[in-house]
């Protein structure tokens, strides 16, 4: 079957305000296939645009789809579509919030934490949230202020500075600074000393140095000995010297050997006490009768003997 010229330009017609209608609806920002779920909310005055984003968590979510003045309360009601996907409570809050510096606005559900959820065509309650121009504004604005008063002040800091500056007396800044430079030269000149002093005694230094260094180098080879010690052969050895020394001791105490016999007994004390008294009674003896231990005498006659009183004995005569 062949189509007539009239019947192709009818059904381009048709095909033309079809696209006609569908993209002019696009443009508005409806959608004649949308089976999106369409609610409502509404603020004191207008700030969105038909086709503005409608979020939840950051999430792009809908769009705006008509916007209208109510002239009986005179606010602004505002119809957006969302997914159906997306459930949330009808007791949710619209947020009207700024999206960029530059301008424009958005909408932002922000859910309530219930069952009822909302339903096509519910009327959700709105809020508008400050936006980062008007903050920033409210800022920059209390922030001249403040930047008035410290302007003052540091203009008020200036002159005193500057009158400080223009002082000459003994307490102007002049004078400070003047008192300062001679100090500094001072210690420029002090750190010349130094420096001469070190560049004369630099030989001394060097020396003194390399000594260190020797003596480092002999502590540490003396270290390396001390390493090569067998620290715990010798401790061993000095326990048995002292365990041996131990046991002569306890020998000793017990009476064991020579020793032990002559710090033990008391017999051997007795006979030397003894032995001491009579010594000493031998040279009192002595003393008070030396005539009966040295008998002296030039021409040969026989000596005398006396008995323990001191008599003398007189010898008998021979017929």
């Amino acid at each position: 079957m062949k189509l007539t010229l009239e019947v192709k330009t009818a059904i381009l017609v048709i095909l033309g305000i079809i696209f006609f209608i569908f993209g002019f609806s696009y443009l508005k920002g409806n959608n004649i296939f949308d089976s999106n779920n369409t609610f409502y909310t509404e603020f004191d005055y207008n700030s969105l645009a038909v086709s503005a984003p409608v979020t939840i968590k950051g999430n792009n979510v809908g769009k705006v789809k008509e916007i209208i003045y109510d002239f009986q309360t005179g606010k602004t009601r505002v119809a957006f579509s969302v997914d159906k996907q997306l459930q949330f409570s009808k007791n949710s809050t619209i947020s009207l919030f700024q999206t960029g510096l530059m301008g424009g606005n958005a909408l932002e559900i922000i859910p309530a934490e219930d069952t009822q959820m909302a339903k096509n065509g519910d009327l959700i309650k709105s809020s508008v949230k400050e936006g980062l121009v008007t903050s920033l504004s409210s800022d920059f604005s209390q922030l001249s202020t403040n930047l008035d008063g410290t302007l003052k002040t540091v203009d008020t800091l200036m002159g005193n500075l500057n009158g400080l500056v223009s002082d000459q007396s003994g307490d102007g800044l002049k004078s400070t600074l003047a008192e300062l430079n001679a100090t500094l030269k001072s210690y420029n000149g002090l750190a010349n000393s130094i420096n001469s002093l070190v560049k004369k005694n630099d030989q001394n230094v060097t020396a003194m140095v390399d000594n260190f260094n020797k003596t480092s180098v002999n502590l540490n080879q003396m270290s390396e000995k001390l390493n090569k010690v067998d620290i715990t052969k010798t401790v061993a050895d000095l326990e048995a010297t002292l365990g041996s020394v131990n046991s002569m001791l306890a020998g000793v105490k017990n009476g064991e050997g020579s020793i032990g016999k002559l710090l033990n007994d008391d017999k051997l004390y007795s006979n030397l006490e003894g032995a001491a008294l009579q010594m000493e009674q031998l040279l009192e003896d002595m003393k008070l009768n030396p005539k009966r231990y040295v008998h002296f005498s030039l021409f040969g006659k026989k000596a005398k003997r006396y008995d323990a009183d001191g008599n003398e004995i007189k010898e008998e005569k021979k017929n």
